[in-house]
């Protein structure tokens, strides 16, 4: 991971972590994970001065909206309020200098792309980078929170850490479902697909396929094939952002750990993951310090 973002992740980490530490409770979703991912991404793309409360606001009602879309319930004012007020934002960037951005670059006249063009995409960007990657580690940390044998493995050997936020990506991808449209006609497992038709597709089943990961329900940090998970998708379609988020929630997870003593799930206030689409818990509180 290029330096540049290495050094990034940990100062807004770090910065985040002092603002909640003296509390000794905090929501983490909102308070960290959230706040972490619109930050790398907005100074990925050359937005550094969206606000991260705002942000997250447009992409719960865009969560909404997509869910319902796939429910085949019609767009929402509100999804379409959410994203207009998302291209409000990127659109002055677009008229910069080809340099000074990477949004301003794919404007410029060398690329071709109309502005309607950058901001669609540049949306998808944002919108994979940010909900998707407060998703991983929100459910991330919820998963450990919640096994403290697990926990408690990582804290000895802290080098199983990237293999429990892989196994957590297998349990509980950020992403559940995407929809992929046959470009010819196919049979797969005994069903038949016409070319152009919708074939909706659970990464999630496959994530817990029994063939591929014994005992698949069960939340495994030393599972030797948790990192032969789909989450990132694979082939044309992989992430290109999964290296950034790996950096992410192994740097948010790695430092809340360090910093925070005895961080455990508050019990007066239950966390558990929902979403059909997108699935993560819609809170996190937690607490640390006291004996």
């Amino acid at each position: 991971m290029h330096a540049r973002f290495t050094a990034l992740v940990e100062l807004e980490t770090d910065r985040l972590i002092d603002a909640i530490e003296p509390a000794g409770r905090a929501e983490l979703r909102r308070s960290l994970a959230g706040p972490l991912a619109v930050a790398v991404v907005a100074d990925a793309l050359g937005l550094a001065k969206a606000d991260a409360g705002r942000v997250l606001g447009w992409y719960d009602a865009i969560v909404r909206t997509v869910t319902r879309v796939t429910a085949g319930d019609p767009i929402d004012d509100e999804g379409r309020e959410a994203f207009e007020s998302l291209r409000a934002t990127i659109e002055p960037t677009l008229e910069g200098d080809p340099d000074s951005s990477l949004l301003a670059a794919a404007a410029g006249e060398a690329a071709g792309l109309t502005h309607t063009e950058v901001v669609s995409n540049a949306a998808v960007l944002m919108f994979g980078g940010i909900e998707t990657t407060e998703g991983m580690i929100a459910n991330a940390l919820l998963h450990l929170l919640a096994y403290p044998a697990a926990l408690a493995l990582v804290e000895a050997d802290r080098s199983l850490l990237r293999n429990a936020v892989e196994e957590s990506l297998r349990l509980e991808p950020a992403a559940a479902v995407i929809d992929r449209y046959a470009t010819e006609d196919a049979r797969l497992g005994g069903a038949s697909i016409g070319a152009g038709e919708l074939v909706r597709i659970s990464i999630t089943g496959a994530n817990r396929d029994p063939r591929f990961f014994a005992d698949p329900d069960h939340f495994d940090v030393r599972r030797d094939a948790a990192r032969h998970h789909i989450a990132f998708a694979h082939g044309p379609h992989v992430c290109i952002g999964m290296h950034l988020a790996r950096l992410e929630a192994h740097t948010a997870i790695g430092h809340l750990l360090d910093r925070l003593p005895r961080l455990r799930l508050d019990p007066d206030l239950p966390s558990r993951v929902r979403g059909f689409v997108f699935r993560k818990p819609s809170s996190l509180h937690v607490l640390w310090g006291g004996t």
